[in-house]
């Protein structure tokens, strides 16, 4: 296995592990009293939009030639990186 394979692995296993605590926000939402539920749900929604970009990202770098490999590379990560404060500061909140 290749550089860019595993990395393109080990960026598959963090967007299931960050959707599955979108899937948590998503439940504590539902367990919220009608005045929480709708912060939730916004949250839910906003980390939704950024695992999906970070998702369309990670599918670019698939077939990305070595030329732009790099480039792709960056861009997943900076994507990655927004996604995961995002949840990490919006998981703390009750």
């Amino acid at each position: 296995m290749g550089k860019q394979e595993a990395y393109q692995e080990k960026a598959e296993a963090q967007l299931r592990e960050w959707k599955a605590d979108i899937e948590k926000l998503m439940a504590k939402a539902d367990q919220a009293k009608a005045e929480g539920k709708i912060e939730f749900y916004k949250r839910a929604e906003s980390f939704n939009a950024k695992y999906e970009e970070a998702r369309k990202k990670s599918e670019e770098l698939k077939g990305a030639a070595d030329d732009r490999w790099a480039d792709l590379k960056a861009l997943v990560e900076a994507s990655a990186a927004e996604l995961k404060e995002a949840l990490n500061n919006g998981m703390s909140k009750p």
